[in-house]
């Protein structure tokens, strides 16, 4: 068995060590520009996190080689890149047996697809998987267990990814059918996480947070259900479980940048400080576009969107969000699955 990873970043790099027992050959593919000497010649990473890869596993920046005779591949380029990864996977050709795994989260811009309908735009008879879930890379490179979701239209794909990306006691993977409510749970909560760590550096407390959390879920599942998400899978792993774990650590790079933005610092700052992408950045863009183009209010996302690429101060969101017309608060009806 052979699995390929396209995307050297933390994310790729740390899927690739996690499954490594899983396959008899893996190799991770990147740009050449995107492959260090550190990695090519040892197999390890320093920066953001620190990952030392089996010797097994195969560093290239040749895509043809990467994705021959790979049973698997994952996709974890950042969400600007996919439609350009693709557009390179159409030209070396897949497999009809291959299937793909996307592990990114976001909203193109500025077309405001998900990340299934860009792959399919571009290779729409390829096997789409797509996983998510609570998985910061931190917490697994230390040995901590998690679980997510694998969604697909095609359960059989699905199953097949359940079975040979699991990891015992460490990595517990989740079928589901529900690809909308899966792929937007994980994408629009990474704005929330901004807003929390926003909050964090703000020291508004325990109280704040519980209420961000709660309101910026209503904002998720709002969105996903105009959308065509089950509610229910917004409660699921790839919602509510990804949405607290990232609402609440500080290995996760959009609760990093909520809790610099806190602060006062501006976002290109920011960014370069970080060195790495937080999809909430853009997403909270997309997002706020994709409200207004249906109809739904988000006033969470939208503070956050104004905090990203405004110069409006902290103390100003606050106001905005704490002193909006009152409301009654929403019920939703979750045995629809």
């Amino acid at each position: 068995m052979k699995l390929t990873v396209l995307g050297p970043g933390c994310w790729g790099l740390t899927i690739a060590w996690l499954l490594n027992n899983n396959f008899d050959e893996i190799c991770i593919w990147g740009r050449s520009q995107d492959l260090s000497d550190e990695l090519k010649e040892y197999k390890r990473a320093t920066k953001p996190l620190t990952v030392q890869l089996d010797k097994k596993v195969d560093i290239t920046d040749d895509l043809q080689k990467a994705v021959d005779g790979a049973e698997i591949i994952l996709l974890v380029v950042a969400t600007s890149g996919i439609r350009n990864v693709c557009q390179q996977l159409k030209s070396v050709g897949l497999k009809n047996n291959q299937i793909l795994v996307n592990l990114s989260k976001g909203l193109e811009l500025p077309s405001l697809k998900r990340m299934s309908e860009v792959i399919k735009d571009e290779l729409p008879d390829s096997k789409l998987v797509i996983l998510s879930g609570p998985t910061l890379a931190k917490e697994i490179l230390n040995g901590c267990p998690t679980a997510a979701s694998v969604a697909s239209d095609d359960i059989k794909a699905a199953e097949f990814v359940q079975k040979y990306c699991s990891v015992p006691s460490k990595f517990r993977l989740y079928t589901n059918s529900d690809v909308i409510g899966v792929e937007l749970g994980g994408s629009l909560k990474n704005v929330i996480a901004i807003a929390s760590g926003f909050a964090d550096a703000m020291k508004l407390g325990d109280n704040c947070r519980g209420s961000l959390l709660t309101r910026g879920m209503a904002e998720i599942v709002r969105v996903s259900v105009a959308l065509g998400a089950k509610p229910s899978t917004l409660y699921g792993l790839s919602g509510m479980g990804d949405l607290i774990a990232t609402c609440s650590s500080p290995f996760s790079r959009n609760f990093t940048v909520g809790s610099m933005l806190g602060q006062g610092k501006k976002i290109d700052d920011i960014l370069s400080e970080l060195g790495s992408v937080a999809e909430g950045v853009k997403t909270s863009k997309a997002l706020c576009e994709l409200a207004q183009k249906l109809g739904v209010e988000v006033p969470v996302s939208s503070a956050i969107y104004e905090a990203v690429y405004t110069d409006i101060t902290p103390e100003e969101v606050l106001n905005k969000l704490m002193n909006r017309k009152l409301k009654q608060e929403e019920e939703y009806n979750l045995s629809s699955r």
